[in-house]
């Protein structure tokens, strides 16, 4: 199954994330530009959140008592849809635009992301991107068979217990980081798990995918091509990493 062709009709995505890190112009200030952005975001993004940071330096001399250092700010601002179903982010270090289930596929979002990222560099105008990523968070709801489960017939690769005629899993956490060689991409593969219930085994498939760059802020056309790059590694890892049986669950 290629990427053009692969589809789910009921994706498991609980969260899609795409992340845009840059270097801003020296004297920078959010909160001076906080007013114009709210005004620019309000009718499409009216819940507004506001995120800080406050970071302690301390110096030693040995002549005299340490002195303490004290800077603090806005970090940055998250304006959230009147349903909390979608999040733009406005950050001292980038861009984000977070989209909660349900989720309908990465086509029907990117318009509003191409929107939002325009408004970003108009308004902030970022000296450098060193850094875009997509996201997906999965929640895989795997059914049990009398409160037990074969991992192996929805996991293509997956943990392993050292007796499991007599071991039952309870939860696990695995972690794979990796470099695309054709296109320099990276992805962190998280796979873990919730606490079961009776009936199912909810198993969480992480997914992040991203490429670091130096890049002057790219036209969108740019940008564009590097998400939809992003798109088809985070795909391949997440047909090759279910089974049929599973991918047959959606």
């Amino acid at each position: 199954m290629n990427d053009e062709s692969f589809h789910l009709e009921n994706a498991p995505i609980i969260e899609a994330v795409i992340d845009i890190d840059c270097d801003m112009p020296t004297d920078f200030d959010l909160k001076a530009s906080e007013s114009a952005i709210v005004e620019a975001l309000k009718d499409s993004y009216p819940k507004l959140r506001q995120q800080f940071f406050r970071e302690h330096k301390v110096s030693y001399s040995k002549d005299s008592l340490p002195q303490v250092d004290i800077r603090q700010g806005l970090k940055a601002l998250q304006f959230q849809s009147e349903d909390e179903k979608q999040l733009v982010q406005i950050r001292t270090n980038g861009f984000s635009f977070n989209r909660l289930a349900p989720y309908e596929g990465l086509e029907k979002y990117l318009p509003e992301v191409k929107s939002r990222w325009s408004l970003f560099t108009e308004f902030v105008k970022p000296v450098q991107v060193r850094k875009i990523g997509l996201r997906t968070i999965n929640r895989i709801l795997l059914p049990l068979e009398e409160g037990r489960l074969n991992l192996d017939d929805y996991l293509k690769i997956g943990p392993h217990l050292p007796d499991e005629d007599s071991l039952t899993f309870l939860g696990f956490l695995n972690q794979h980081m990796a470099i695309e060689s054709e296109t320099g991409n990276r992805v962190n593969i998280v796979l873990t798990t919730q606490e079961s219930t009776k009936d199912e085994f909810p198993l969480i498939l992480d997914i992040d995918a991203f490429y670091l760059c130096q890049l002057e802020p790219p036209p969108w056309e740019k940008v564009l091509e590097i998400i939809t790059s992003l798109r088809s590694l985070k795909n391949r890892v997440f047909q090759n990493t279910l089974t049929e049986k599973c991918l047959n669950l959606f």
